[in-house]
């Protein structure tokens, strides 16, 4: 059943805190999935946030705080010991997770947490994993798996399988490795069920496998995932040799990571920031390209300057036309790259094909809407050659912002750029100052 959070039921918990009802909250608390209870830990106090946690058992918290934002995770971090962290959290997470948390504290305290671990190999995995950059495969992984050898019989195989899954929450694949760990393949579940327990592994093996250097790029990571509609993706080092596995949630976050990025930066804002920052952080996010903007305003009253337009006023009814056509575009183009380029549908060797492509779609939307431009401004009462004036440049604004929408952000790729810089003010601003250049200019030759 799904759990829909209501004022009512916030205010409920609340008055069960301040009446201190530790057993009417555990039954509460049972039956509710550990993502809901971190709505409500947002929904209320830090205070009766720490009160509810400290009465949740330890299995359950570790999986509400993975839940949690950033800022909150941390501040009831914050209340723990290293040696609570330890062995109230870590040791009820697998190795990626606990290694996020593990990342976030300060690195006089990260020593101390991992020395209060009971499980040795448990730590070893976790400190292994904080080599890896974070936006890499090594970053998102995590040690716990199922493996086999490709020399043992069923029999063995399946008792050395059930000491490993003790500490796998999710049983999704069985890996067959070497005597050196060099990864081989996969085993079936079903053919192993169904095979004759002295038969080895080797004779029943799958070799067909698709996995991933340590040090790939998270990006391509979700790339392949979702390009062969993987839930899991063994991680390999340069050797060849089974080091971790990383699951399709991990992926989900990091896509939903990318999202809000791209979609921050689209907008102008520079830094990965949240609602609940400082107004200086804040500030700092959006500050630069406002500045750029400006700029950009600027020099457009510069290039309206520079044409006199004195004796024909009425072309300047018509720039926010020409700016905002010329931006529109400008951002339709590149966010349908940037899109081609996330997704890797586009590389940079089509550019030729690509631009070819967006000059005819740009031809077909130009021509459309400077006829109707043409026709709605005779309409109005305009003379023909203003009329013509703003069609001819509208159609010239349109062709130049999807061409230049498509070949910035293609460009950006080239050179490791991100290229969702190119969908935001940077495209609409340019637009806007060489889209009120052509317009003026096309308007001058056809007045001279």
């Amino acid at each position: 059943m799904k759990f829909e959070l209501s004022k009512e039921y916030i205010e409920h918990i609340q008055s069960l805190i301040e009446e201190q009802s530790v057993a009417k909250l555990t039954e509460e608390l049972t039956e509710i999935h550990a993502a809901d209870i971190a709505e409500i830990y947002e929904a209320i106090e830090l205070e009766q946030a720490h009160f509810l946690h400290n009465i949740i058992e330890d299995e359950k918290g570790a999986d509400i705080l993975m839940e949690l934002e950033d800022d909150l995770r941390d501040q009831l971090l914050d209340n723990l010991s290293p040696k609570e962290i330890a062995e109230e959290v870590l040791e009820n997470l697998e190795s990626d997770d606990a290694a996020d948390i593990v990342s976030e504290l300060p690195q006089e305290v990260k020593e101390e947490v991992l020395s209060h671990i009971e499980d040795v190999e448990h730590a070893s995995d976790i400190a292994d994993l904080l080599n890896y950059p974070e936006d890499t495969a090594g970053g998102l992984m995590a040690k716990e798996l199922i493996k086999v050898n490709k020399n043992w019989t069923v029999m063995r195989c399946v008792r050395e399988m059930r000491k490993q899954a003790e500490n796998v929450s999710f049983v999704y694949t069985i890996y067959v490795v070497d005597n050196n760990d060099i990864l081989l393949g996969t085993l079936s579940l079903k053919k192993l069920l169904l095979t004759d327990a002295k038969t080895i592994i080797s004779e029943i093996y799958k070799e067909d496998i698709i996995m991933v250097n340590a040090n790939e790029d998270n990006e391509e990571v979700g790339n392949i995932m979702n390009k062969y509609d993987l839930i899991v993706l063994p991680v390999v080092n340069d050797l060849g040799q089974l080091i971790g596995r990383i699951t399709v949630d991990d992926v989900m976050e990091v896509i939903k990571e990318e999202a809000e990025k791209d979609y921050q930066m689209a907008s102008g804002i520079s830094e990965d920031v949240e609602s609940s920052d400082s107004v200086w952080t804040l500030t700092r996010a959006r500050l630069p390209w406002l500045l750029i903007g400006m700029i950009g305003g600027l020099l457009g009253a510069k290039v309206i300057g520079i044409f006199d337009i004195e004796k024909n006023y009425q072309m300047a009814f018509f720039i926010p036309l020409i700016a905002a056509m010329g931006g529109n575009v400008g951002v339709q183009s590149a966010a349908i790259v940037v899109q081609g380029l996330a997704g890797g549908s586009i590389e940079f060797n089509g550019t030729f094909k690509r631009l070819i492509k967006e000059l005819g779609v740009a031809l077909v939307n130009g021509i459309i809407c400077s006829s109707i431009i043409y026709i709605a401004a005779f309409l109005l009462g305009y003379e023909v050659w203003l009329s013509a004036t703003v069609s001819i440049a509208l159609l010239a604004v349109i062709i130049f912002a999807a061409l230049f929408g498509t070949f910035v952000p293609l460009t950006l790729d080239k050179y490791k750029i991100d290229p969702a810089l190119a969908t935001g003010p940077f495209i609409t601003t340019v637009n806007d100052v060489l889209g009120l250049f052509i317009y003026f200019l096309i308007g001058q030759m056809i007045l001279s």
